[in-house]
């Protein structure tokens, strides 16, 4: 069986820093890396070690994706986490959407790890859907539909788009929902390291209001930026500079 090509520009990237800190760079749900490229180069440049994976299933086709679950994006995650920590001695985890679900279901995985400083959310879903969407889910997919429409390129700036696929892969969204929100979206006190918020005023993927909870009920230290000109994919949108100072300012701090 033929390996499913990788869309131009989608591709993980990996970079070798020349200091002792690195950062984990997690994207979205239907997303790919190339949604957080800016972020990531901008960390290369600084000269932090960088780990930017492809989660399963994206950055490819939906039919690919149709294959995947919690399980494996988190399995990625943990990888390139592992990936990271046999060069970097101080480790900050940053991730958009579901890739900040990804950072938070890290930080719990890693919180007795020393080398963890910090983590940074961007518009991240922190509670699992209501039950009547997921009821509504389960309806469709019992109907025989395993596809919605697509949930990507949530952006102000008119001249950007983002690499997102066209479906959004129902069976994987329940997984995100049951598998990967729900165990952890009470145990966000357990985190005591410091975290970096930010959140979109008017985001149509994931409410504000998500990123206010992990605000609310987050167990450490916690610094919340309000982004006022961006929507839900603020890594390529109007805010995408503030993200990469703020993230940086945060990195120095924690990690030094």
């Amino acid at each position: 069986m033929s390996e499913i090509a990788v869309m131009p520009g989608c591709e993980p990237f990996s970079h070798i820093g020349d200091g002792s800190t690195g950062v984990l760079v997690i994207h979205g749900f239907t997303g790919n890396p190339s949604s957080m490229t800016p972020q990531a180069t901008a960390f290369a440049a600084a000269g932090l070690h960088v780990e930017q994976p492809r989660l399963p299933g994206h950055g490819t086709t939906v039919e690919d994706m149709m294959t995947t679950s919690w399980s494996d994006w988190s399995g990625e995650a943990a990888a390139a986490y592992d990936r990271l920590a046999e060069r970097a001695d101080h480790i900050v985890v940053i991730g958009l959407s579901m890739g900040g679900t990804l950072t938070l279901w890290t930080g719990l995985e890693r919180q007795h790890d020393d080398r963890l400083k910090g983590l940074i959310c961007v518009n991240a879903a922190t509670a699992p859907q209501p039950d009547e969407v997921m009821a509504m889910v389960q309806e469709m997919i019992d109907e025989g539909n395993e596809v919605m429409p697509g949930i990507g390129s949530d952006i102000a700036d008119p001249d950007v788009a983002e690499i997102a696929y066209d479906g959004t892969p129902l069976r994987a969204l329940m997984s995100l929902s049951n598998e990967g929100l729900a165990p952890i979206a009470g145990r966000y006190g357990e985190l005591s390291v410091p975290i970096l918020i930010f959140s979109s005023v008017e985001d149509h993927v994931v409410p504000p209001e998500s990123s206010a909870h992990l605000r609310d009920t987050a167990g450490g230290e916690v610094e919340f930026v309000t982004l006022e000109r961006s929507y839900h994919v603020a890594t390529q949108d109007y805010d995408k500079d503030l993200i990469i100072e703020r993230s940086l300012a945060f990195i120095e701090r924690v990690a030094s």
